[in-house]
């Protein structure tokens, strides 16, 4: 399914009945030959667009993905970052994953560590001065994202960001409109009926409800225009980047 290297129809209906850490150890082999990895296009405009927001000579020392997963936005950090990069994770096979495809840094390039961690507990206190998650949040329920924001907060040092790409909601006359609506329904239906829970919705991270949590987290949040980025059927910005900066 979605490509030869891709996971099977099978494979993919063991994972969505399994717990999110076993789906994600199951899938985590072949997670990058899906289109659930975030594409190089939006990690390589993620980085443009925070180039130069470091406080030393426009870089950052150290850096944090948040839900690294196999690890896509190492590659954001490292071009960001100086001193140290550490990606974080609940799933083991994601780390091993990211582990084996991930080449190790040059000497001229920060060290990058991956430490297993339930992004709901972060365990860093003011160790980082930008932090990025790519196409985690729904994986959080909305009532979790106060626990998620806090620990980043907690996790960068003071004039730290926190930043992340977030999608424009879809028009509702559009075929994506309907398609994520019928994703979500079927998720709920499923958790319902079946245990342990999958979390994954497309529908309950809106760019309003994001930026009030990361508000009442403590953070100053703005939205940045990402030159290159897709736009929508009307000409507005198919999505943009959320830039979380700690006072």
């Amino acid at each position: 399914m979605f490509s030869p290297q891709g996971p099977t129809l099978r494979e993919l209906t063991v994972q969505a009945l399994s717990s999110v850490e076993h789906g994600y150890d199951l899938l985590a082999p072949k997670f990058d030959h899906t289109p659930f990895r975030t594409p190089d296009r939006i990690l390589e405009a993620t980085g443009e667009a925070l180039r130069g927001r470091g406080p030393s000579g426009g870089l950052f020392e150290a850096g944090l993905d948040v839900c690294c997963g196999t690890g896509a936005g190492i590659g954001v950090l490292r071009s960001l970052c100086r001193e140290r990069i550490v990606g974080a994770d609940f799933s083991t096979g994601m780390l091993a994953a990211a582990r084996r495809t991930v080449a190790a840094p040059p000497r001229t390039e920060p060290a990058v560590t991956y430490v297993r961690a339930d992004a709901r507990a972060l365990p860093f206190t003011a160790a980082f001065d930008l932090a990025v998650t790519f196409g985690a949040l729904g994986h959080f329920l909305p009532a979790e994202r106060a626990a998620v924001f806090a620990g980043v907060h907690r996790a960068l040092r003071p004039g730290g960001i926190f930043a992340f790409p977030i999608a424009a909601p879809p028009s509702p006359r559009s075929a994506l409109y309907w398609t994520l609506l019928g994703f979500d329904a079927v998720m709920r239906v499923r958790n319902l009926v079946w245990r342990p829970p999958f979390v994954m919705y497309y529908r309950t991270s809106s760019l309003g409800a994001v930026r009030a949590d990361l508000r009442a987290a403590g953070f100053a949040v703005e939205v940045v225009p990402v030159r290159g980025a897709a736009r929508r059927p009307d000409g507005s910005p198919g999505w943009g980047l959320v830039v979380a900066r700690k006072p």
